[in-house]
C-alpha cells in the first residue's frame, strides 16, 4: 500500500490552480479522508467545502468536532496564502499561530472562506469564516478564525 507521497503533484509552473491543489487534497491521507474540497481558489482567497459526517462529529452531541474545523481554516488559508507568494509550490508554510473563535454548533456541512490580510516576504496573515446552516437552512456563522504563517524559500532555509 502507498502512502501516496509519489503521487502528489508539488512542481506546479507559475499559479496554483483549483485542479492542481484539488489533486494534493485528493492524494494527502488526512485532508482526504476529511473529504473535504477545494471550490474556490483566487487570489488572496480561497474557500473550502467540508461535508457533515457523522465521523467527524463528536459523539455526544452530533457536532462537527472543533479540531476538524480548525484543520480546515487552517489548510484553507494555506491554500489562500499560496495564491500571493511567487513560487507557490516550493515555498514552505509553517503555522506560527492558529486562532479558532467557535460562535455556535456545527451540526450541517460547513464552508470556510480565507481571505489573505497580508502577505510579505516572510509571514502572511489570513482571516477566515466558517459558515454552516441552521435547521431552517439559514446560512450562520459557525466560527471565525485568523491564522499566521512563516513563509521559506529555498533561499531562506
Amino acid at each position: 500500500m502507498s502512502d501516496g507521497s509519489d503521487d502528489v503533484p508539488i512542481d506546479f509552473e507559475g499559479e496554483v490552480t483549483v485542479e492542481d491543489a484539488s489533486a494534493v487534497i485528493e492524494n494527502h491521507g488526512f485532508l482526504s479522508w476529511l473529504n473535504v474540497s477545494l471550490e474556490t481558489l483566487e487570489d488572496g482567497r480561497a474557500v473550502m467545502e467540508l461535508p457533515y459526517q457523522e465521523k467527524l462529529t463528536n459523539w455526544v452531541t452530533g457536532t462537527i468536532h472543533g479540531g476538524v474545523t480548525a484543520t480546515v481554516v487552517d489548510t484553507c488559508s494555506a491554500f489562500a496564502l499560496r495564491t500571493c507568494v511567487d513560487d507557490p509550490m516550493n515555498t514552505t508554510l509553517a503555522t506560527t499561530d492558529l486562532n479558532v473563535k467557535y460562535v455556535r454548533p456545527a451540526t450541517s456541512d460547513i464552508t470556510v472562506e480565507a481571505e489573505v490580510i497580508r502577505a510579505g516576504t516572510s509571514t502572511g496573515v489570513t482571516r477566515v469564516t466558517v459558515l454552516g446552516t441552521d435547521d431552517d437552512g439559514n446560512s450562520k456563522e459557525i466560527a471565525i478564525g485568523a491564522t499566521t504563517y512563516r513563509l521559506f524559500t529555498e533561499s531562506s532555509l
